[in-house]
């Protein structure tokens, strides 16, 4: 390759009462805005398509001709300024969800919010699945909040990867480079017009990174980039390349760059952040940036800064399962952190205790118990996966029961304006209040969908069935015409799907556990189903297998085999390469959104939620977000939240996979099929306008970041400020009352535990007062909380701890030699053997649990 002696940037020549499109282009609130798409698509339909729905690159293509033109044409001049308009009156807002709830702050704190992915627009191919969408959700709605937010992530010279088929049916990868300058990203420069760049520890050198800048509304998200110059090896270059691309050391340095340079790089860009949300453990190591910096800006101690960061940080888990979590090896933590944590004074051991997992024969270094163990907070993505992280990480936290591990959750939700069709949008806007649009998690506007007359929420959804039908058969030319088959096939692709046959739809990430084959345990009733010539079934399926999951390449693999048989050939489709743009064609046109993982491994998922705002229903496991949005006026399950060993997977299968033929067979088919003398399903559009009603105001990231800003940002703002102020010695003090309860806590003891006023036997109704004698060592009744905890005994005669409850208890009397005296009351309501006992906790104004791992004493 020739080296250039000078570099220039090319950039569109629009004429003066265009350049608006400029900044339309570059701020991505286009993409859940209607009036601004609908501009891009009357701009140059063909070139909105050829670019992949990049009005970036858009304007660079467009001729000069055409832009005259358009200028000329008063309606797309004045279609132009209402886009403007908008744009304008949205970023100017002054009524906005943020400044009525907490304009009094004297401080608009900082938020950053750090994931691995985001999942924006399918022009810009920074995400692999569910993960990144939300992330790109989050943003999306946290700018609708004006909520004072900012993204940070990594940006990817190839992205995930390009999926095509070849003519086996077996997945294939490309990565085709993503064109930076061609893509609403804008490179961050200092004042004398310089790239803007950060640098972070590598073995024996430093590696450097430039930041990007996507607008996302009122929200910037920064991204590093290692592909410059400054690199002089190839594989520091290269360290940006891929998502979950390389070995263990190239990931353990992408998140080194994220975690540390991430914190680097708001630091350079004058955004200090007040708290950080750390969407998965991917993010983890910006805790060590962040106490490294408090130690030497403000002179602490590591275990000073330690409490100031941790009062800083929130961590959520999108992991049900361990082997999910990302982990090193004790070797590339001494590779990369032995010069790292020698500044910071620690020890190896102290650095390694603070990600150490015991795996059983052997010990790894896991980012989730990195950020578990340096965040004030964590949670959950959904009811169900809050159950299950808190059993997960239950050894965390021994002799406390999994019910009250200090794991909570926010299920996860969608952007709405992202994900509802234009054609759907429309009615709403004729039907219900205008406010749907910017209030979405209000019930009161939901409830309106009552107004909705059936036959035309009925023929909305049917118009985007047909779309979809015909969208599918354009993609399934254009694969068959890649593989180089026959033309007859080829024009077989013109005849597949019915549009007026109920239509089911599977897309997802094709991780085994998901179970994307499960519809084809039994193929000969899967024929009877499919081939009804007067209740006919299609499936339409889509979704990537990561590149070394040769189980999920396999199902692919099935599935396409299936699809070619000939009494499938027109009822099933995989569209190959699955991406938001194939992703909102389905939400929007399937009658069903079939899921069907092994429960609990679904830690929640979001695609199923995009279809209630689209007149589709669900039918799924009751795992995930299903389970607590399920019940039969809505959708339908697929058994009743059974749980199996591994073991007996097999037999699992097979179950379920009845259960579903028999929902698909006597339920859905039926529901959808049984018309009225007006040629309506009554019945279906009845539990469509209810799954709405219900469901619609809830599973959206408007309710979930007003949760996260409520519940977790705002109180960590006012908990670091607090701890920060005057010159940290709230914090200094805190850090060392916390060291004094360690190293003391062994002291506590409970003496006595005595029934006051009943004996072995009480009747329903009675109230039950007990004393507990317990000697605090050299701690005071201010420093803990003693709670009489009780409950229903289990088989073993164990509390059962998921019907426990707990009172605190009241210090009665001072007994000398640190005895003292705690009384406490519980009531009993219902017969049955229960079980009483006491515990001490640390009780402290700044802690935002009393659950402590190992600070915790019981009788």
């Amino acid at each position: 390759m020739i080296k250039p002696v000078a570099t220039i940037n090319v950039v569109p020549n629009l004429p003066e009462p265009m350049q608006a499109l400029y900044k339309l282009a570059y701020n991505l609130r286009w993409t859940w805005d209607n009036e601004t798409t609908t501009l891009w698509r009357r701009l140059d339909q063909n070139l909105w398509d050829k670019t992949g729905h990049n009005p970036v690159w858009m304007l660079g293509l467009i001729s000069q001709e055409r832009l005259e033109m358009l200028q000329k044409d008063p309606a797309f001049m004045a279609h132009l300024n209402r886009a403007e308009a908008s744009f304008e009156a949205y970023m100017a807002a002054k009524d906005t969800w943020y400044r009525q709830h907490y304009g009094h702050l004297k401080t608009r704190p900082t938020i950053a919010y750090f994931s691995m992915e985001f999942g924006l627009t399918e022009c810009v191919q920074n995400y692999s699945g569910g993960l990144g969408v939300l992330s790109g959700d989050h943003l999306k709605s946290a700018s609708d909040l004006d909520l004072p937010l900012v993204g940070l992530g990594l940006l990817y010279q190839e992205g995930y990867f390009q999926q095509y088929l070849n003519a086996d049916g077996y997945q294939q990868e490309n990565y085709p480079i993503n064109d930076f300058a061609n893509m609403p990203l804008e490179l961050q420069r200092d004042a004398d017009g310089k790239p803007i760049k950060i640098d972070v520890p590598m073995p024996g050198r430093k590696l450097y990174a430039q930041i990007w800048k996507i607008q996302v509304g009122r929200i910037p998200l920064y991204l590093l980039d290692s592909n410059i110059p400054e690199n002089t090896l190839e594989e520091d270059r290269n360290l940006t390349d891929r998502l979950y691309g390389g070995d263990r050391r190239t990931r353990i340095r992408q998140e080194i760059l994220m975690g540390i340079g991430g914190i680097r790089a708001l630091d350079v860009l004058g955004l200090r952040p007040n708290v950080c949300h750390m969407n998965e453990g991917h993010s983890a190591f910006l805790a060590l940036e962040r106490i490294r910096q408090t130690m030497r800006e403000q002179n602490l101690t590591f275990n000073q800064a330690r409490e100031i960061t941790r009062a800083s940080l929130i961590f959520t888990t999108h992991t049900p399962v361990p082997a999910g979590l990302e982990r090193f090896g004790f070797d590339l933590i001494d590779e990369h952190f032995t010069d790292y944590f020698r500044e910071m004074g620690l020890s190896r051991k102290d650095f390694i205790d603070l990600g150490r997992e015991n795996m059983g024969d052997y010990e790894l270094f896991s980012m989730a118990v990195l950020a578990q163990n340096l965040s004030a907070m964590a949670n959950g993505v959904a009811r169900l996966h809050g159950k299950v992280s808190r059993h997960m990480w239950q050894w965390m936290y021994p002799r406390v029961p999994s019910k009250e591990i200090p794991i909570s959750s926010v299920t996860n939700g969608i952007h709405m304006q992202s994900w509802v069709s234009g054609e759907m949008g429309s009615l709403f806007d004729r039907y219900l209040h205008p406010a749907w649009r910017t209030e979405e998690d209000n019930p009161d506007i939901w409830a309106e969908v009552q107004n909705i007359p059936d036959s035309e929420l009925w023929s909305t959804h049917a118009r985007r069935r047909e779309r979809l039908v015909a969208f599918c058969r354009r993609r399934l030319r254009r694969q068959l015409q890649r593989r180089g088959v026959s033309q007859a096939e080829i024009d077989m692709a013109d005849e597949v799907l019915n549009p007026d046959a109920l239509t089911i739809g599977f897309a997802r990430r094709f991780a085994t556990y998901k179970r994307a084959t499960l519809l084809f345990q039994d193929v000969e009733r899967l024929k009877r189903l499919i081939n009804n010539p007067e209740r006919p079934v299609q499936f339409i399926f889509a979704g990537k297998a990561h590149p070394h999951d040769e189980g999920g390449k396999a199902l692919i693999r099935e599935i396409v085999h299936t699809s070619r048989l000939p009494e499938f050939r027109h009822k099933i489709v995989f569209l190959e390469n699955y991406d938001m743009h194939i992703a909102r064609y389905m939400v929007q046109g399937v009658d069903i959104w079939l899921n069907n993982p092994r429960r609990p491994k679904e830690a929640s998922g979001t695609s199923g939620m995009k279809v209630i705002y689209n007149g589709g229903l669900n039918c799924s496991i009751l795992d995930g977000w299903w389970d607590e949005g399920y019940s039969p006026e809505v959708g339908w399950a697929i058994g009743s939240g059974e749980e199996y060993d591994e073991d007996n997977w097999e037999h699992q299968d097979y179950i379920e996979s009845q259960a579903m033929y028999n929902v698909l067979e006597q339920d859905i088919v039926p529901t959808f099929y049984n018309r009225t003398q007006d040629t309506l399903p009554r019945e279906w559009i009845s539990k469509v306008k209810t799954s709405m009603q219900r469901l619609a105001p809830y599973f959206n990231t408007r309710r979930m970041v007003r949760e996260y800003a409520e519940d977790f940002y705002m109180p960590t703002f006012e908990r670091v400020t607090r701890m920060s102020e005057p010159d940290a010695q709230t914090a200094i003090r805190f850090a060392e009352w916390r060291s004094h309860l360690e190293k003391v806590w062994h002291q506590v003891a409970i003496r006595k535990v005595s029934l006051v006023n009943a004996g072995n036997e009480v009747k329903v109704g009675t109230e039950i007062q007990v004393q507990a004698v317990v000697n605090l060592g050299d701690l005071t009744p201010n420093d803990v909380q003693v709670q009489l905890y009780y409950g229903p005994l289990n088989t073993r005669g164990e509390i059962e701890d998921e019907e426990s409850d707990s009172v605190v208890m009241e210090s009665a009397k001072a007994n000398g030699s640190n005895e003292y005296t705690y009384t406490g009351k519980v009531l009993n309501t219902s017969s049955g053997d229960r079980g009483l006992s006491v515990r001490v906790m640390p009780r402290h104004e700044l802690l935002p649990s009393g659950f402590l791992p190992n600070l915790i004493t019981w009788a």
